[in-house]
């Protein structure tokens, strides 16, 4: 084995864990992962930075432009209005036609955008149809994730892969061409989820109090005790604060000293603050109860109180979220939006710290007291998803036909081999900028830079096994392993390397790590390249046992969800896809 060789395999294997162990943010890894080839003179400099200026970035960056204008001009709106006008029947049914619509807005747009534009959709047809949130979520979260092989655009695995098939002198992807194989997929993924999938889901909340949902919801808040309070001086066991209020107090914060979990017998004193657990509802009586008051209303004056109409709504942090990774305090969202975070909900973890030190994650719900319009822009600027509905807001119609042409133009103009797929994005932005469908402005907020990040450096990643014979030498190595194996155990093997990497890594970098290695096995066994490219493309968005991929994560707080569900409805799932694949792949791109 070459050093070469061994560098390369180490790196991988580092990312590997990083990706794995999620102490690092993905872009943050596959920059350190870009350096160590440029350090270790695997890639010359001229190439290590090829990645973040080809055809494979701009199609990407397009198409979330693309999306962006579609979402901002209301046209997911419209089909939800459209949905829940329309909600009667039972309520597998509607789980069914709620997730076929899903399935088929995520065929064109990514499925993390997809699952937070419906999240509030399916909550609202659970509470008409008395349904628990548990049996809803999840399935348009694996709705979503089922529609990533339809098209060419519906996820971007599909363009890296087409990216590295076109770098190994293999024609690209076509749009449509994943279709035969993707669309079979969502068929009998629907039908497994509304024959067997939703019996597997269990119930996580009671139907009868789904209405009070949010409102059942515990947070951790904060509770300022007023110098006039009738609890002063007094004990908890005195004060038995719990009884009254309905809370649980989880610290007391004095000063800077904190109080982990304060016995019966501690003093109260005036101007503590009381970490405590509790209900919506519950932070609502803390407002009426004398000598109390909710530390972060503090900042709003009684004049502001009296003048503004503020009211409460919960928000969903969602992927790409400036939030993520920040603090309440760093955000500053009560001077820069006029807004208070009044409480923070994390699924399957008591939170003690005072909340303007709590690092916010994905999937974090937040309680936020504001007027409708400081909320809309929070939700526009911050990549929230208002769970509870804000004022409506008028939709201009004319822009929202206007963007839908746009976005079909360009599909059909790359479906018909009329111009490249990236030359027909590249004009359908200029059209939605020209048209004031969206500005640059916009356009630039709604870009997943972290994504793109990783996909330009995991290019280089593939451009260095290739260039340094790694791939050649790891396929060699799993030839002589495999010997004269049929090659649908090989295929069958590269789709469940794929599927597991996907678990704990991107879907993008999981492809990005088995391609290489897959596309030169095929080439020594004189097999085709391309089944196995389509495979691992399939295999890399089969992200069902765990509720790791984003999609997924988004659900599993406000479905009550635990780990186990996923691998207990999503792995039955995986093999029905395995099934499909293995028997449609060498079908319609025959192996030898």
């Amino acid at each position: 084995m070459e050093f070469q060789h061994f560098y390369l395999i180490v790196i991988i294997i580092g990312a590997i864990v990083l990706f794995s162990l999620e102490i690092f943010s993905i872009d943050v890894i596959a920059l350190a992962v870009l350096l160590s080839l440029i350090l270790g003179g695997v890639l010359p400099l001229d190439e290590a930075f090829l990645g973040f200026g080809s055809e494979t970035i701009i199609i990407i960056v397009g198409l979330l432009i693309l999306t962006a204008s579609l979402v901002r001009n209301g046209v997911i709106e419209l089909i939800n209005a459209r949905l829940l006008s329309n909600v009667r029947g039972d309520s597998a049914r509607l789980t069914l036609l709620l997730m076929a619509i899903v399935s088929t807005v995520s065929s064109f747009i990514s499925n993390t955008a997809a699952t937070a534009l419906f999240i509030p959709v399916a909550s609202g047809v659970a509470r008409r149809t008395n349904t628990p949130l548990s049996k809803v979520l999840m399935p348009i979260a694996y709705a979503a994730i089922l529609a990533s092989s339809v098209s060419l655009i519906a996820s971007s695995t599909n363009i890296v892969v087409s990216g590295f098939m076109r770098q190994y002198g293999l024609a690209a992807l076509g749009v449509f061409e994943l279709t035969p194989v993707g669309l079979p997929i969502v068929l009998i993924g629907l039908v497994y989820m509304g024959l067997i999938g939703i019996r597997l889901i269990p119930l996580r909340e009671t139907p009868r109090r789904l209405s009070e949902e949010f409102g059942l919801r515990s947070y951790l808040t904060e509770i300022v005790v007023l110098p006039n309070s009738p609890l002063v001086g007094k004990t908890f066991d005195e004060a038995n604060i719990g009884a009254q209020l309905e809370l649980n107090v989880v610290a007391l914060l004095r000063g800077d000293h904190q109080i982990t979990t304060p016995d019966a017998y501690q003093t109260i004193h005036a101007n503590d603050v009381l970490l405590v657990e509790a209900t919506r509802d519950q932070i609502l009586k803390i407002k009426e109860a004398s000598g109390l008051e909710l530390a972060p209303q503090a900042a709003f004056s009684n004049h502001e109180l009296d003048q503004l109409e503020l009211r409460l709504y919960e928000a969903i942090i969602l992927p790409r979220s400036y939030l993520i990774g920040r603090t309440l305090r760093g955000a500053d969202l009560r001077r820069r939006f006029g807004v208070n975070v009044l409480a923070i909900h994390r699924q399957e973890e008591t939170l003690t710290q005072k909340l303007s030190q709590i690092v916010l994650r994905l999937g974090d719900v937040l309680l936020i007291q504001g007027d409708a319009e400081s909320i809309a822009a929070l939700e526009n600027n911050f990549f929230l998803r208002i769970l509870n509905p804000v004022e409506e807001r008028p939709i201009d119609t004319r822009r929202t036909h206007l963007s839908v042409l746009i976005f079909a133009a360009v599909l059909l103009v790359a479906a018909l081999g009329l111009a490249p797929l990236s030359v027909a994005i590249l004009t359908g932005t200029i059209l939605a900028f020209l048209t004031r469908c969206i500005t640059p402005e916009e356009a630039y907020r709604e870009v997943e830079w972290k994504i793109v990040i990783l996909i330009g450096s995991m290019l280089a990643l593939g451009m260095a096994m290739e260039k340094s014979g790694t791939a050649a030498f790891l396929a060699q190595q799993l030839v002589k392993w495999v010997g004269d194996a049929h090659p649908l155990w090989l295929l069958s093997g590269f789709f469940f390397l794929a599927m597991v990497l996907t678990q704990p890594m991107s879907n993008q970098a999981a492809a990005a790590v088995v391609l290489p290695v897959a596309i030169q096995t095929a080439l020594q066994l004189g097999l085709n390249p391309r089944a196995f490219a389509v495979m691992i493309a399939v295999g890399a968005s089969t992200s069902f046992v765990t509720p790791l991929e984003p999609a997924c994560l988004m659900v599993y707080g406000l479905g009550h969800y635990r780990f186990f569900d996923f691998v207990k409805v999503g792995f039955l799932l995986t093999l029905f896809i395995f099934g499909v694949a293995i028997l449609l792949v060498p079908l319609i791109w025959p192996l030898q």
